[in-house]
């Protein structure tokens, strides 16, 4: 025998590669009688995953022959995150200013790269907390009624050395007014400002079922924020579109493609209209997703996102750069829960993971206790420390779309985007997103999907890991920090009462007329008027006030809402009745497992009813086997 090895290998010809239907015939044998179509796995999508991909299945793919860089669907840079790294966009959901600031300092010196302002019920609805409903004031974020709050708020930070986002709901007017009085009482440079100040008002009605402005009013509305920042605040965003509301109603990803395709191309037909260009329209748009559990779905989601956003901006002609997406990505409320809440750390770190693979520009990960109560400094750090581990330790910083060539993500990125596209053209036929919204449309859509999702949780083929399968019976709730709405109220309403002394009124008084006026003209002069005012003394609810003078409440149209649900809520109810039991008597519901024989006779079935039995809170007695009845009794 020659025992010498060769001195070279010739990978190609040296071994030969099986074809499909080799592998097919092994795969087949190994099955033993079942059909091969056991391995294909359908999605809630829709979409029939292979147990295997080749060269073969991406031979009809349009799109791989592209490289990162401007308005390719991998990376809109080059060099994907090493000169451009994702912002850490962490929300901080404290309704105080002071609190707020104390929270935001601490998160900037401890690796978050952005700032990120959400505010609550009440100043999205652009009222003051002392003439809004008790429950909106602090409901959701910051209370903010004027320039005092906006600046307590932002108290020695430096906006001009991170972006600055502020989630203003259907009206960024108000907030842009804010931020330019804010900027002249501080000598801030203002065209030095990235992030955005952002309203996506097809959004918000959704989720809330109504405006209290006509939808119309508020699409023009984004005309006069895109003039102002176009003339002072080139670097930043105005409109918003996210699906977030759908995500977390339970809508799948070819349907939250759509939607933000079909809310996007609503926006841009609207302010072409009103004399703007496509570019710039474009330009001004960012796209926040949620981020579902499927891993590689998710994945080929974002990658899917940036193909249909170049087809739908060069469709209305715009130029390569408009064809750049600019993606947020959020983690979902879908699949989080309250019982075994640390699991939902587990829960975002994967989808983190996708997000980051998928390409986002930023992303914002809910604290594991968020359901529960209002995040503390522990759970945001948390929150906060699982991007900076993938980043820093994990070096998800130091790629450029790794998933690009996988042909199972590649095959799903295409299957998505065209199936995507088919829904976004229904839409259209039916009018576009809005009119798809009044005719309850796109309820239904993602009420189907949301009832075959919970119908895969109820039966465990979906698995929420310490709900529906391996719950703690003994595990207590934890006791969530929660807003005391009235209390807030009463500092907020005393402090703005002495804020509002009489000679502010009268200072304010012809300047709130004029804005009155100019708020008709869809042009940036308002916001000018508004921040003078502002500066003057004037609260937001005084602004937009002047702003709805002539709305005409007969236009404004309620739908029916999109609201937030989520899957483990049947089984968190059976828990908490269990609970609930348990305080009334001294006991929960228990039971008692007659485990006959030898543990290879029982065992199977006796765990499996503990499993059962404890995701409804039961107690289970589990003992040793039995060797006769009269044992057990």
């Amino acid at each position: 025998m020659n025992s010498e090895l060769p001195k070279s290998i010739d990978l190609k010809n040296d071994f030969q590669s099986p074809t499909y239907d080799e592998w097919k015939k092994i795969v087949e044998k190994d099955l033993k009688g079942l059909p091969f179509e056991k391995l294909i796995t359908r999605t809630i999508e829709g979409i029939d995953l292979q147990p295997i991909y080749t060269r073969e299945t991406l031979e009809k793919n349009l799109h791989l022959d592209q490289f990162p860089g401007s308005g390719s669907t991998r990376s809109a840079n080059s060099t994907g995150y090493f000169k451009t790294p994702w912002l850490i966009n962490q929300r901080i959901e404290l309704a105080d200013a002071d609190a707020f600031n104390a929270a935001l300092k601490e998160a900037l010196n401890r690796g978050q790269n952005s700032i990120y302002m959400a505010l609550d019920r009440a100043s999205k609805l652009g009222l003051d907390a002392d003439y809004a409903k008790t429950e909106d004031v602090g409901n959701g974020g910051l209370s903010i009624s004027g320039l005092s709050s906006f600046s307590r708020a932002l108290k020695d930070i430096d906006i001009t050395k991170q972006p600055l986002f502020i989630s203003t709901g259907f009206s960024s007017v108000p907030f842009v007014a804010i931020l330019s009085a804010y900027c002249k009482q501080n000598n801030i440079d203002i065209s030095k400002i990235t992030g955005s100040v952002e309203a996506d008002p097809i959004g918000y009605w959704a989720s809330e079922g109504e405006l209290p402005v006509p939808v119309n009013s508020a699409i023009s509305g984004l005309k006069s924020s895109m003039i102002w920042k176009q003339k002072n605040a080139p670097l930043m965003k105005t409109i918003s579109v996210s699906t977030l509301p759908y995500c977390n109603n339970g809508a799948n990803a070819t349907q939250e493609l759509a939607y933000a395709i079909a809310t996007a191309s609503e926006y841009i037909r609207n302010l072409l209209n009103l004399g703007l260009s496509i570019d710039d329209i474009a330009q001004n748009i960012k796209v926040t997703f949620g981020i579902g559990s499927s891993f590689f779905t998710e994945i080929s989601k974002f990658r899917a996102a940036k193909l249909l956003w170049k087809n739908l901006i060069s469709a209305f002609g715009g130029n390569e750069e408009s064809q750049n997406i600019y993606i947020s990505a959020v983690t979902t409320q879908l699949n989080k829960t309250i019982f075994d809440p640390h699991v939902n750390i587990l829960r975002t770190t994967t989808e983190a993971f996708s997000a980051i693979a998928g390409g986002i520009n930023s992303l914002q990960i809910s604290p594991f206790d968020s359901l529960l109560s209002v995040p503390d400094n522990f759970s945001r750090r948390i929150a906060r420390n699982v991007q900076i581990i993938l980043k820093e330790e994990s070096h998800f910083g130091n790629t450029i779309d790794a998933a690009g060539g996988s042909y199972y993500v590649e095959n799903l990125t295409e299957q998505l985007a065209k199936n995507a596209w088919k829904l976004f053209q229904q839409i259209e036929n039916k009018g576009g997103m809005i009119e798809s919204l009044k005719s309850n449309f796109i309820q239904n859509e993602i009420d189907e999907t949301f009832q075959q999702r919970a119908k895969n949780v109820s039966k465990r083929k979906s698995v929420i890991v310490g709900t529906n399968m391996y719950a703690n019976p003994t595990e207590e709730l934890l006791n969530g920090k929660k807003v005391n709405h009235q209390e807030l109220q009463k500092q907020r309403a005393e402090f703005l009462q002495n804020f509002r002394v009489p000679e502010n009124g009268k200072k304010n008084e012809e300047i709130l007329e004029a804005l009155a006026t100019l708020s008709q003209k869809c042009d940036d002069q308002s916001i000018n008027v508004a921040a003078n005012a502002i500066l003057n003394g004037a609260t937001l609810g005084e602004i937009t006030h002047s702003c709805r003078v002539n709305v005409n409440d007969i236009e404004r149209i309620k739908i029916n809402a999109v609201k937030i649900r989520r899957l483990s809520e049947p089984f968190e109810e059976l828990r908490i009745k269990s609970n609930s039991i348990n305080s009334t008597t001294g006991q929960k519901p228990s039971v008692f497992l007659a485990t006959m024989g030898t543990i290879k006779e029982y065992k199977g079935r006796a765990d499996f009813a503990r499993g059962f039995f404890e995701v409804g809170g039961f107690e289970v007695n589990y003992p040793n086997g039995f060797d006769s009845s009269e044992k057990v009794i």
